[in-house]
């Protein structure tokens, strides 16, 4: 069976916000397309606390500048669309309050006739966490085991009622409801985070990993969910963020998806052969706009299925 491709959709500041999303939306769902996706980044500081990703001296990407908010423009996309999956990948949950999370997801999966996928993720920036995070930082695991419950919660049967650290309910009817159980998938990498999405997650949405590092994620998940008796299996969906150019890159220090459209669809294949049920193909940086974005979109699909994927 052919795995399930997923297409991340403009949100950096190179598009128009008024346009472009809507008509990238409606071209991958034509191109045949399975799922549109989107993330977050919150801000860019001009001073940051920490580098990118928490690793000292790694300076954040331009691209990150004017990032638009993940739920409006999967909701735009939702508008235009009809059949593709509409999903968060990642959406940083501790920069939400779980309840209004949890009704801004239901709202949109019913709206939409149920094809809300909801990736959710820790976080990593302090910088983020001081504007808009709903506890400190180092409580963030945490809040995001707490915006599952939640989501899980206010989904399910009213009256809901939930008693934790940031949400107090107090059997309230909560709706709309989501049209279908809304799938949470979570970003994860190290063991504690990896046995999260055993016990509380449907599926892993692993983030711009080489294909070593996929595998190796994958066995201990796997070995995780043997010790713990988990017998339900475990989406994955792994995030690849594609740097692509017109032509073949040639030098020794490729890194994963990045070059051409063969080359990224080579590095799909070695995905595939570990295992996975969807991929998120996010195209978006490198284009100069959204005709480009298309274009490469169009062509990366081609060539996606032509090898068998």
């Amino acid at each position: 069976m052919a795995i399930r491709l997923g297409l991340g959709l403009p949100q950096h500041r190179q598009y128009d916000l008024a346009k472009d999303v809507t008509d990238v939306a409606r071209a991958a769902e034509q191109i045949g397309y399975d799922s549109l996706w989107v993330y977050e980044r919150a801000l860019v500081p001009e001073n940051p606390t920490q580098g990118l990703y928490g690793v000292p001296g790694l300076p954040w990407p331009d691209f990150y500048r004017g990032m638009a908010h993940p739920l409006v423009t999967l909701t735009l996309a939702a508008a235009v669309t009809e059949r593709v999956g509409l999903g968060s990948g990642i959406l940083v949950a501790p920069l939400h309050g779980p309840f209004q999370l949890a009704k801004a997801l239901a709202t949109l999966d019913a709206a939409s006739g149920g094809r809300v996928i909801a990736g959710l993720g820790s976080g990593w920036s302090t910088d983020e966490f001081a504007a808009a995070g709903v506890r400190p930082y180092a409580e963030r695991g945490r809040v995001l085991d707490e915006a599952i419950d939640v989501c899980r919660a206010v989904w399910g049967p009213d009256p809901v009622s939930y008693d934790g650290r940031v949400t107090k309910l107090d059997a309230a009817v909560v709706g709309p409801k989501p049209a279908r159980p809304i799938p949470i998938l979570v970003g994860a990498a190290g063991t504690k985070a990896l046995t999260r999405v055993v016990d509380r997650a449907d599926g892993w949405l692993p983030v711009a990993m080489g294909v070593d590092a996929y595998a190796t994620g994958w066995n201990q998940l796997q070995d995780i969910a043997s010790e713990r008796g988990r017998s339900q299996p475990i989406l994955r969906v792994p995030r690849v963020n594609a740097m692509y150019s017109a032509k073949p890159y040639d030098g020794d220090d490729r890194r994963p998806f990045q070059g051409d459209a063969d080359q990224i669809v080579t590095d799909l294949a070695a995905f595939a052969e570990v295992g996975m049920d969807e991929v998120l193909i996010d195209l978006q940086t490198t284009p100069r706009d959204a005709r480009e974005l298309k274009d490469v979109a169009a062509e990366v699909y081609e060539k996606a299925r032509a090898a068998g994927l």
